[in-house]
């Protein structure tokens, strides 16, 4: 599949950065993750976990950059990579996503394969099941003191039971690629969604990783389908969403990135 949103970036693929106290993590870091993540005054020499899903470029394109950040240009042997086996050592689609050098300036390394867990300072992480055209794509489960279980589905079609593996997550972040009735091979579609967090029933979910017929398409559109068919409040991710969690509930905000992104897009259909 070609993937025309990552190299046109009419959405960004930054990833997601996860702040809980003085501890950072980031997620999937695709192309532009270092300059998002500057640009957002989020240092990713403060990063101390990177979490890498499968091994597609747009989710650890820069990586390797982060790895360097994370320990002082490789001076410091410190943090964690997080990363299933076909990016550490490849496999029969594709071949390690990381170099060796880099893999060796890490602190410490984890392999991540379904239903692995472990923790990393205070989240507790546990590994699901995707299946994926990268045979050991997985996703991710972060449990954090005080806030509880945020889910991560990453790339992954839907199969039967894919629901129990995010049984208790509060927020939902799945990677739906189509709007409904637009199904493709390894990927989510609306309609998966629907039924997913039908059987979940998260607090919040957010649809993210859209193709670029869910962007034309308005994912705002499907978010309201998702919502009415769910009963899920549901939101589709913008560029620069930020989203804080904590006992009191879920918040969404940074309003001025989504006017901007809209803007952005408004201009592009004018050229």
């Amino acid at each position: 599949m070609v993937d025309f949103v990552t190299f046109t970036q009419r959405r960004w693929t930054g990833g997601i950065r996860f702040i809980q106290g003085k501890f950072h993590a980031h997620l999937d870091p695709g192309p532009g993750a270092i300059v998002r993540s500057i640009d957002a005054g989020l240092s990713p020499q403060k990063v101390r976990a990177l979490f890498i899903s499968h091994c597609h470029p747009d989710h650890y394109g820069d990586s390797e950059t982060f790895l360097e950040a994370m320990t002082d240009g490789g001076t410091k042997k410190k943090g964690t990579l997080i990363a299933p086996r076909s990016v550490l050592y490849g496999n029969e689609t594709c071949e390690a996503s990381i170099s060796k050098y880099h893999q060796g300036i890490i602190g410490k390394i984890i392999e991540a394969k379904p239903k692995d867990n472990f923790n990393i300072e205070e989240f507790k992480i546990r590994v699901t099941k995707a299946v994926h055209t990268d045979p050991n794509t997985v996703g991710y489960c972060f449990e954090l003191p005080k806030i509880g279980v945020i889910a991560y589905t990453s790339d992954t079609e839907y199969f039967e039971g894919i629901d129990e593996y995010y049984n208790g997550a509060r927020l939902m972040i799945l990677c739906v690629l189509r709007p409904r009735g637009m199904p493709w091979k390894g990927h989510l579609s609306t309609n998966d969604a629907v039924k997913i967090l039908s059987s979940v029933k998260p607090e919040m979910a957010i649809i993210t990783h859209f193709g670029m017929k869910m962007v034309l398409g308005n994912p705002e559109k499907e978010e309201v389908f998702i919502n009415e068919h769910s009963k899920v409040p549901t939101k589709a991710a913008f560029d620069g969403m930020k989203v804080t969690i904590d006992d009191r509930g879920i918040i969404l905000n940074d309003k001025k990135s989504k006017e901007k992104q809209n803007n952005t897009y408004k201009q592009s259909k004018l050229n």
